[in-house]
């Protein structure tokens, strides 16, 4: 079972199981992919993460979120007066050092199975022409004003400087070409060699930091995954240098200690769940960022006794306004995407995968074909002050060269009592990452849900700061707003959506995969 953000993706990725490759082959083939035909999100200028379980039950997790340059400096997105300014959102001092291809191989180097080049000939081949679809089209018109202001970008994407129209035929020459130099070449020549000389000279272009030094430096980290427990099951999650695992860790624990919790949907339940996020999100603003760089108490936020600390000061009447010094937490934009895979065998790979926002930086690589990420926003570019999404972040999660900006990337993998595979899930979404895979676990763990009714059912969303629990157009009864106001929640309908969950149930009759009905994408199996 294969579910991605793009039926085109979803199906190289089924056709690779059906040559016999496994999760993580599939993986690799899925992502190159997604790099075609997901340009706002699918990425191999940018960074992600996995968390990989084989049939044997071996869990890993592997860290290729990208790095700032060497010469990034605190200061560097601040004007004069101390305040952000958009530098580290667009334009190309905005990118930090990919991490995919770096990533991607090495995924493929410890378990994959198949050839490389046989996991990137889809890839090769949708670049060189596939059928934009409605929803594709959508997405490049509604950042064209971005993708114009960069030349290479405007030739890439735009066709007399519209988007390619539904139905039309899109060929990417430049990308076809630097795909098949990484099939013949793997990673060297993206760090090393020839797509190296090509990202330093967009670089010097347009006066960004990263150089060869940077690239030929970077590496993919594999880390011991978050392991939580959940009435009886077991969830295996990202850790930092995503907060994706130990924020929701800290949810789940919190929501645990009540014995039964009240129906979905009603004010009980969504009071102490968006207590719960609220508590979350303080702690993941204070402690979280890079390990190399910040000391972080990641037992002792996970403990159970912790948890019922926090559930202790939980009002079952009132609501507790968040204290103005507490931050929320930085996490990519709405343009993340996630995959889900199960192989034959029984291996799962949950892959989260960014650029941060839509189409990144904007700054397409002259000559390559690919975007470059704005993940520098996702660092704590003016600590204390609010980023492009109002989120509010303190010094552990500072700009400093070699660091690795924090993410909510939340890939996920959920064990029933007995030890064995149950589901595997995660979402893009920017902060409401964490909140949004925390309820479609709860929807299917205590609301007994079916999967297909837990993605589809509506989400809210806390963040400590701003003070407001968001949520879905028409996603409350108006008899719940006026209760959850009753009780002090400042409440906002939002007009977008709440993540798109790609996710995989075992269930009697087989593997259930479900693409979340918010958003065009794909759900195979065979």
């Amino acid at each position: 079972m294969v579910v991605s953000a793009h039926p085109l993706a979803s199906q190289v990725g089924v056709d690779i199981l059906r040559q016999g490759g496994n999760a993580i082959d599939a993986a690799v083939a899925v992502a190159f992919a997604l790099e075609v035909v997901l340009p706002d999100a699918g990425n191999i200028g940018g960074g992600g993460f996995i968390v990989h379980r084989t049939a044997a039950g071996d869990v890993t997790a592997l860290d290729y979120r990208e790095v700032a340059p060497a010469a990034a400096t605190h200061d560097m997105f601040v004007d004069s007066a101390g305040n952000p300014t958009d530098r580290s959102e667009i334009g190309h001092l905005a990118a930090g050092v990919p991490g995919s291809v770096a990533g991607l191989y090495e995924a493929w180097q410890k378990y994959g199975t198949l050839p490389w080049a046989t996991l990137i000939a889809p890839a090769i081949r949708l670049a060189q022409g596939h059928v934009i679809d409605s929803a594709r089209n959508r997405e490049i018109a509604s950042d064209r004003s971005l993708l114009a202001r960069f030349p290479a970008s405007r030739a890439q994407f735009l066709v007399h400087d519209s988007a390619p129209p539904p139905g039309a035929m899109w060929r990417q020459p430049d990308l076809a070409r630097t795909l098949q130099l990484i099939s013949d070449s793997g990673p060297d020549v993206f760090y090393r060699g020839q797509i190296a000389d090509l990202i330093v000279a967009e670089m010097q272009r347009g006066g960004g930091l990263i150089t060869k030094d940077d690239l030929r430096r970077y590496r993919p980290i594999w880390r011991t995954p978050i392991q939580l427990t959940y009435r009886g099951h077991t969830i295996y999650s990202m850790p930092p240098s995503s907060s994706g695992g130990v924020t929701m860790g800290e949810i789940l624990n919190i929501l645990e200690g009540y014995d039964t919790l009240p129906a979905f949907g009603t004010a009980p339940y969504l009071h102490v769940l968006t207590e719960a996020m609220r508590r979350a999100f303080m702690d993941r603003n204070r402690w979280l960022g890079d390990p190399d760089f910040v000391t972080m108490p990641l037992d002792r936020l996970l403990s159970k006794s912790y948890a019922a600390t926090l559930r202790s000061q939980i009002d079952p009447k009132h609501a507790t306004p968040t204290p103005p010094q507490a931050g929320g937490g930085g996490g990519e934009a709405m343009h993340t995407t996630h995959y889900s895979i199960v192989d034959q065998q029984g291996n799962a790979a949950s892959v989260t995968t960014t650029l941060n926002g839509g189409f990144g930086s904007g700054v397409t690589v002259t000559g390559a074909g690919f975007l470059l990420n704005n993940e520098m926003d996702d660092f704590a570019t003016a600590p204390g002050k609010p980023n492009m999404y109002g989120l509010v972040q303190g010094e552990a999660n500072a700009v400093a060269g070699n660091k690795r900006m924090l993410s909510a990337m939340t890939p996920s993998i959920v064990l029933d009592s007995a030890g064995n595979l149950e589901m595997v899930v995660g979402t893009p979404g920017g902060p409401t990452i964490i909140t949004s895979v925390a309820q479609v676990i709860l929807n299917v763990l205590d609301q007994k849900m079916s999967l297909a009714d837990a993605v589809a059912a509506p989400r809210i969303h806390h963040q400590a700061l701003p003070d407001q629990t968001y949520y879905e157009h028409g996603g409350l009864s108006d008899a719940t707003v006026r209760a959850l106001e009753a009780m002090g929640h400042k409440l906002e309908q939002r007009p977008g959506h709440s993540g798109i969950i790609a996710a995989i149930q075992k269930t009697a009759g087989g593997w259930v995969g479900v693409a979340d009905p918010r958003y065009a994408g794909g759900a195979l199996g065979y």
